[in-house]
């Protein structure tokens, strides 16, 4: 059983590449709507159940507020930008360098997630537990695309 950290990473390289795929799209094409819708529920549902699971569990710990706090806020960010973005023409020189935003943004945020965040969690959350997360994460995540 994978732990929360790989599912998380696992995520984060599936985001990674649609981010590259929907940056090469041009207009107000199918694929460039496809490629987005993609990027929101995945996001979206990624986001609530990382939520829900690792950092309702890392900020129970003292030392892992700060992070998780600041964790969120990113989310929050992200979050906002994508509403942005849907309610803009797709076909708009604005809405490419709107999306390029929030691309950097989701790529701060993953790699620091990954680097600075797990290395933390790590710390605070035993392995076996980072496994029990894992599960759980899994079991949200599915509900949150079925929402979607």
């Amino acid at each position: 059983m994978a732990d929360i950290y790989q599912l998380i990473k696992q995520d984060h390289d599936k985001h990674r590449r649609v981010l590259a795929r929907l940056d090469e799209t041009q207009g107000d094409s199918a694929e460039r709507r496809e490629l987005f819708e993609t990027l929101k529920r995945e996001a979206e549902a990624h986001t609530a159940a990382e939520e829900q699971t690792f950092y309702a569990r890392l900020m129970a710990e003292p030392d892992g507020q700060e992070k998780s706090r600041h964790s969120v806020s990113e989310h929050k960010e992200a979050a906002d930008i994508l509403e942005e973005l849907e309610e803009m023409e797709f076909s708009s020189p604005g809405w490419l360098a709107r999306f390029r935003s929030l691309r950097q943004a989701l790529e701060h945020h993953m790699d620091e997630e990954e680097d600075e965040v797990f290395a933390l969690a790590k710390k605070l959350i035993p392995a076996d537990e980072a496994k029990e997360i894992g599960a759980d994460f899994e079991a949200r995540k599915v509900e949150e695309m079925e929402e979607a």
